[in-house]
């Protein structure tokens, strides 16, 4: 039987992942109460997405790794690191805030010959190089058996342009070469919309006019 715990619990626009750093800012007063009892504890609490009708099973814990600014009436700025995955079993509301009962998972398949990752992983090293993103710690000459392509895939997904629903659905995935496959291609679909919009954008700062053509690009791109 899947052993289960207790966990404070905030639904939030958002979703966290696994090692995805995300800085809050805490104003609620029972969301003070919470993140001043996880401190006092040095324990984590869980985020899960609330899409505006119904809150998620599936979150992320989340560890509060430093508290940049206290207020004087009690509100904090933190910023938070992602941890465990887990699913709700039950929600309880018998405190300022919620909690909820859940039980941690984990990929369930490690990665096989069979899924020749290597293309995917270069794939997503050009991608990351022409969005001009930030160093995420991997080196692309490593290529290979030596990446791991669950962090791989939780690390782009945490990039900038990826929608909530997009994240929760990688953060649902337990099948670490088909998680890194999707969020690979949805980075190359932000990374096109971005480079029509530049090109958009140099045309308007030009005084001039975007072809029919990119702007059917563009088009097509926000649909997807």
């Amino acid at each position: 039987m899947t052993e289960t715990i207790t966990i404070p619990l905030f639904p939030l626009g958002l979703v966290l992942l696994p090692g995805m750093r995300l800085p809050l800012h805490i104003f609620e007063e029972r969301y003070k109460q919470m993140i001043a009892e996880c401190l006092a504890d040095h324990r984590p609490f869980g985020i899960v997405l609330f899409d505006g009708q119904a809150i998620h099973s599936v979150g992320c814990m989340a560890w509060v790794d430093k508290v940049i600014k206290r207020y004087d009436d009690g509100r904090m700025d933190i910023m938070t690191r992602g941890g465990k995955r887990f699913v709700i079993q039950e929600l309880i509301e018998d405190r300022a805030y919620m909690e909820a009962r859940v039980f941690f998972f984990d990929d369930a398949e490690t990665v096989s010959p069979d899924d020749n990752l290597e293309e995917v992983v270069r794939t997503a090293m050009n991608l990351l190089n022409e969005a001009g993103e930030v160093d995420i710690g991997i080196d692309p000459s490593t290529v290979g058996g030596r990446i791991d392509p669950k962090q791989l895939s939780f690390t782009i997904a945490a990039l900038e342009g990826f929608a909530p629903a997009e994240r929760q659905g990688l953060l649902e995935m337990t099948v670490p070469a088909e998680r890194l496959k999707k969020s690979v291609q949805a980075l190359s679909r932000i990374v096109a919309r971005n480079r029509l919009t530049r090109e958009i954008q140099k045309m308007i700062g030009g005084n001039g006019h975007p072809p029919r053509s990119i702007l059917r690009q563009l088009e097509n791109q926000l649909k997807k």
